[in-house]
């Protein structure tokens, strides 16, 4: 895959679809690779006209590890005592980086969980860079945000065993739990899908660094009423990890934001949702198309 320099660090990235079609860059969330973009959903929204863009943030998958920054403190950033290495400010600036690094003015901007913050963040310190914005299942942040239930919140920093097979266990586990009980989970499917993040990139170190960086981020409630592009927020009633209250909170807070809520859907993004949630975001891009045009 291709790597580009940008805001100081090295960032991995793939493109899908003609590049003379109107750009979309996917943002994925914590610890995520951008192969977490399934390749269907990607292929989905290049068949809808999109230059589709995905990239890996910094410490995770294959682009830079902020590794002098040393081990996060996740025990202090839970009692109140966040010590980041960096802010979600730096990663949404890394997102602009790599409309940069492509030589791209503006583009969509699509961010899912932690990416949805990041996506947030490019709206409102980036607006001349967003044509439209695509929030999913995502939320305020800080004070506003809506806190997962107790078995998620233990999820996130439940350690991993030491060997291969106990971490791709306990990550199927994850999904498992963050999915919710209203679609059927595919056990196979899921844990091929482990195994390969894993043998492609495994780095818990940058999980705690970015887990870190959103506990030490404040609420984007207010600063979301400045957003002034065609916004969308999807969100599954299911999500046990960013209970769907947040995206609500989020939708009312953007001026003319779509709300689009998925019942059974959790913390994920199954094929069955892909057609509903790809025709959702290109009518959102639409809808800025023509209101660059009028």
């Amino acid at each position: 895959m291709p790597r580009l320099h940008a805001n100081g660090i090295d960032i991995e990235y793939e493109t899908m679809g003609d590049p003379g079609d109107p750009p979309m860059l996917l943002i994925m969330g914590l610890g995520a690779q951008l192969i977490s973009w399934d390749d269907g959903f990607c292929a989905a929204l290049a068949d809808r006209g999109f230059h589709v863009i995905r990239y890996d943030n910094r410490d995770a998958g294959l682009s830079t590890k902020m590794e002098a920054a040393g081990p996060a403190d996740i025990i202090a950033a839970y009692s109140g005592d966040p010590r980041p290495a960096y802010s979600l400010e730096d990663l949404a600036d890394d997102a602009v980086g790599v409309l940069d690094g492509l030589s791209i003015g503006a583009a969509h901007i699509v961010g899912a969980s932690m990416g949805g913050f990041i996506a947030q963040l490019v709206a409102i310190n980036h607006p001349d860079r967003v044509l439209s914005l695509t929030s999913i299942m995502s939320g305020p942040g800080g004070h506003d945000a809506i806190r997962p239930t107790a078995e998620a919140a233990e999820m996130l920093i439940r350690p991993p065993g030491p060997t291969r097979e106990e971490r791709i266990e306990l990550g199927v586990i994850a999904r498992e739990l963050f999915a919710g009980q209203g679609n059927p989970f595919d056990h196979a499917d899921e844990r091929r899908r482990v195994e390969r993040a894993y043998d492609r990139m495994y780095y818990p170190a940058g999980f705690g660094r970015q887990l870190v960086a959103i506990l030490a981020s404040e609420s984007r409630k207010a600063r979301l009423g400045r957003v002034r592009v065609p916004a969308l927020i999807v969100h599954g009633l299911d999500d046990p990890l960013i209970p769907v209250e947040n995206g609500r909170i989020v939708a009312a807070a953007i001026p003319g934001a779509r709300l689009l809520e998925l019942a059974g859907m959790g913390h994920n993004l199954p094929a069955r949702y892909w057609p509903e949630v790809a025709d959702a975001i290109a009518q959102t891009a639409r809808a800025a198309a023509s209101r660059l045009s009028a």
